[in-house]
């Protein structure tokens, strides 16, 4: 996979930076993308460097039609091909349904499910010129039971899934898989936050018995971009530790 090429959006941090940095052990080229934090994005590209391998760094807001297109417009300037795109690059403002405002809600659909329409979109042109490419959607297992205070994100993941199910039919035929992975309760920000009684709430109900890692993450996706992956397309990977076997 040396001369492969992968878009990672939303990679400054989080899972999307251990997505890219899992990616670019197993030797792809990565585009980096941010649309904010330039100096975190740089950090990550870094990383990369360090290890031995190869990428870019993007700014786009993807959420923007015309900024998603430049994302894998600059891809293909730098090496001439897209092979992988992951759209991982979302937002969540938990909030009751009353009290969303149509700016909030548009927002959550704009970043969470408007961004992979542009970016899968524009990716597949080049894809389907050298007839290969895998799309990974990053939704939440939020998507499929739904969560009380996250209407909005609750939809715009809950979207990936079907958005990502017909994809995967349009183009398997092209050679273009399309699937998602659905993590659970991930160690981020948002779960650092928490008290140790409610952390402890949360790990009695996942089988595992912990949080999960932007790691376990990242190789979910890793294994879907894989050339192994080839007879895997319009499935959702629950990334979950088991809790929505409870």
């Amino acid at each position: 996979m040396n001369e492969q090429v992968a878009i990672v959006t939303g990679s400054s941090r989080g899972i999307g930076k251990a997505i890219a940095l899992q990616l670019a052990r197993d030797g792809f080229k990565v585009v980096v993308n941010y649309h904010k934090n330039k100096e975190q994005a740089d950090l990550v590209l870094d990383e990369i460097q360090a290890a031995g391998g190869q990428g870019i760094v993007t700014a786009a807001d993807v959420s923007r039609s015309e900024d998603a297109q430049r994302l894998i417009d600059s891809a293909v300037q730098a090496y001439g091909r897209v092979d992988v795109l992951v759209n991982n690059a979302g937002i969540n403002k938990d909030q009751l349904m009353l009290r969303i405002s149509d700016d909030e809600w548009q927002q959550l659909i704009h970043t969470n499910l408007d961004s992979a329409f542009y970016c899968s979109r524009a990716a597949l042109r080049p894809m389907m010129k050298k007839r290969y490419g895998r799309i990974i959607n990053i939704s939440s297992v939020v998507g499929i039971s739904g969560n009380s205070g996250q209407t909005h994100y609750a939809a715009a993941k809950s979207g990936l899934l079907g958005f990502t199910f017909s994809l995967a039919q349009e183009y398997g035929n092209r050679g273009i898989t399309a699937n998602v992975v659905a993590p659970g309760f991930i160690q981020s920000d948002m779960t650092a936050a928490l008290s140790p009684e409610q952390i402890t709430k949360i790990q009695a109900g996942i089988a595992t018995g912990r949080l999960g890692t932007p790691e376990d993450v990242a190789a979910a996706a890793a294994f879907l971009a894989s050339p192994q992956a080839g007879y895997i397309s319009g499935q959702v990977i629950r990334v979950d530790g088991g809790m929505s076997s409870l």
